[in-house]
């Protein structure tokens, strides 16, 4: 858990300025954030213990990029899974009351295979063992997704290590990967938020990082209550327990679908939480 201070990117960045002929082609580069810009966000966060790098990871000089660059890498990173930890812990407190959509998720009256409704992934008890029972198309359909979500982020200029804004995702409208129209953007696909000011912008992503980090610590104490592993304030929610491996993409039941999936599962019985 890195308590990296994330700044809020409106609060530092300005457009790169446009480039006259001859001109230095430095300074089209946006500057991007400083160990000093993270700890005044620290700080204006008022997080306990203030600026925090334990592990000296804003001194490693990832891929040779400096330290704004690494500051971005770090920064982009922070925020991301922040982002899926959150939709990870609602979807788990979702799934572990049997909520779910009220039709089918494979077959149906135009598929001449076996029907598997919504409510049949449901009604298995621990969350973990239901993402196992998911047919392996599904699973596809979301690793697909995933890389073209990734693929689109990665396209946002300036990046992230040159000084562009981490955690800015560009619009679907726009992007140039998107296959097909995309009628809304990902975040505010109304328009509800584009008007608000710098400081509101600023507060909430200082919001969504401090509840980012927060479930990134929850979805990982719900997996490993679980899995039969002590969790202070968890062991008394009474979780199903789960015989799934929590760190794989991949079942058991996805061995015929996929090659090498039976090699990912040969030594999973050694790991320390399945021992």
């Amino acid at each position: 858990m890195l308590s990296l201070a994330a700044v809020a990117p409106s609060a530092f960045y300005a457009p790169a300025p446009a480039v006259r002929a001859g001109a230095d082609v430095r300074m089209a580069v946006a500057k991007g954030e400083t160990v000093a810009d993270l700890e005044a966000l620290a700080e204006a966060q008022k997080i306990p213990m203030g600026y925090w790098d334990p592990l000296g990871m804003t001194k490693l000089n990832l891929y040779d990029l400096g330290e704004s660059g690494t500051i971005g890498w770090l920064r982009q990173a922070e925020i991301k899974h922040g982002r899926v930890a959150m939709a990870a812990f609602v979807g788990f407190c979702v799934q572990a009351n049997g909520i779910a959509f009220p039709w089918a998720l494979t077959g149906g009256p135009l598929s001449d295979g076996e029907t598997t409704m919504f409510s049949d992934i449901a009604a298995i008890p621990s969350p973990l063992d239901q993402w196992d029972a998911v047919p392996a198309a599904g699973k596809m359909q979301i690793l697909l997704t995933m890389f073209l979500f990734e693929w689109i982020g990665e396209e946002a200029k300036p990046h992230y290590t040159m000084g562009g804004k981490p955690g800015a995702f560009p619009s679907l409208k726009e992007a140039r990967s998107v296959p097909h129209p995309v009628p809304l953007d990902l975040y505010d696909p109304f328009g509800l938020f584009k008007n608000d000011s710098p400081e509101k912008k600023a507060r909430g992503l200082n919001v969504e990082i401090n509840n980012g980090r927060a479930a990134m610590l929850g979805i990982f104490g719900l997996i490993s209550a679980s899995k039969g592993l002590i969790v202070p304030g968890l062991d008394a929610l009474g979780l199903p327990q789960s015989d799934a491996e929590p760190m794989a993409f991949f079942g058991p039941n996805d061995v015929g679908s996929f090659p090498l999936v039976d090699k990912m599962f040969e030594n999973v019985g050694s790991f320390p939480w399945n021992a």
